[in-house]
């Protein structure tokens, strides 16, 4: 069994996992932790994000080449157990540990900033590195800053990027091919895919609703997560199970009957030799987008509606954070079970509950986990599903 023995993350709700869990706690049932900005889309039209409040830290300056702003949410999550990773490369040695990141835009924000400056001036800003916009990046940097010889990759699959490489990272320690990795990923807003998103007609301009009857579309986000896994029971909570299906219906829109992320759940939950019934709470993908909803809960009724799982999507409090979006929703589902915090409740005070969806039971009142188990569903562009369960067993 592979074990989560380090977190480190930060997102909308707090810059540790120590503010995170506060705000958590705190804000359980608010409609929303987002903020209002109208600086990134264009025409400057208004939307809601889910921003980092804080500042943060600084690159080291011999990694220059690697400075950018979804670098700095890594770097922010490795400062957070750092003393643990130091710990396990001193025990495994540098060959031994994997760095598996998931990121959907990288350092894009610096090549855009770099081309309006070059636009502007004729020539490239004197801090800008092609690197920094590559999709591998995020994984050379951490690699690099730890000095590390073993498996380094990043991987992009839109909205489960950080779910796939939180799987990778799994399988080598497995595979017997490292003793541990450090797995997760960043996102940082940008315009390219803020805009993108308002192009399909996704982008929401107040704040996201997922599941209620008027729903109208996504809110963005930033944050980073790092994980570190062993083999070593150095915590109580597991990897118990994996799920991933590709069911290809469209390249940007869901199978209308969740047929793809039904089967990445039945997956999981046989990965983890677990039942329906054994689930205490499900983190859904929850996007707030029409589609995404109605496929996602009609997959969850099929599969939980005789046991009434307890589920709500957490996205109108940390936005959309794309790539990091399984990472990011996967540490609240670690805090849930360590920390026993009251479950996210989905607020239907601004809109009802959409009753054109499969009637699952959504979390709307005060009450806490049952059993210490969580599932937690990301689903990307392309029908790219997957579902992760993590728990005491």
């Amino acid at each position: 069994m592979v074990y989560i023995t380090a977190l480190g993350a930060i997102n909308s709700l707090g810059s540790n996992m120590t503010q995170i869990s506060q705000n958590l706690a705190k804000y359980y049932n608010a409609t929303h932790y987002l903020e209002e900005n109208n600086g990134w889309l264009l025409h400057n039209k208004r939307t809601w994000f889910g921003k980092v409040k804080t500042p943060l830290p600084t690159i080291p300056h011999h990694l220059a080449a690697y400075n950018s702003r979804n670098n700095q949410l890594i770097y922010a999550s490795y400062l957070q157990i750092e003393s643990q990773i130091q710990q396990i490369i001193a025990k495994y040695g540098k060959q031994r540990i994997a760095v598996i990141l998931g990121t959907s835009t990288s350092g894009i924000h610096e090549g855009d900033l770099a081309i309006k400056h070059y636009l502007q001036s004729g020539q490239l800003p004197g801090n800008y590195y092609y690197n920094q916009q590559e999709l591998g990046d995020p994984s050379c940097f951490l690699s690099t800053l730890l000095h590390l010889q073993g498996p380094a990759y990043t991987i992009s699959t839109a909205c489960t990027s950080s779910a796939r490489a939180i799987i990778s990272g799994k399988r080598l320690i497995e595979s017997g091919l490292v003793d541990a990795a450090i797995v997760g990923g960043a996102d940082s807003l940008s315009r390219m895919p803020i805009n993108g998103f308002h192009a399909l007609e996704s982008l929401s301009d107040k704040p996201c609703t997922p599941f209620a009857q008027h729903r109208c579309g996504i809110n963005i986000g930033e944050a980073g997560a790092l994980f570190v896994l062993t083999k070593e029971q150095n915590s109580e909570i597991a990897i118990l199970g994996i799920g991933e299906s590709s069911d290809a219906h469209h390249i940007s829109a869901p199978h209308p009957e969740g047929i793809g992320a039904q089967k990445a759940m039945a997956m999981a939950l046989t990965d983890a030799q677990l039942t329906a019934s054994d689930i205490g709470y499900i983190n859904l993908h929850g996007t707030a987008t029409p589609l995404n909803d109605q496929a996602e809960s009609k997959a969850v009724y099929r599969l939980f509606a005789p046991y009434n799982t307890p589920c709500s999507s957490t996205k109108h409090l940390t936005g959309h954070t794309l790539g990091t979006a399984a990472a990011t929703e996967l540490a609240i589902s670690y805090l849930l079970i360590e920390q026993n915090i009251p479950l996210p409740q989905q607020n239907f005070s601004v809109s009802p509950f959409d009753p054109q969806l499969d009637n699952i039971a959504m979390v709307t009142q005060s009450m806490k986990l049952e059993k210490p188990i969580i599932m937690s569903n990301s689903f990307a562009f392309g029908g790219n599903n997957v579902s992760l369960i993590i728990g005491k067993k």
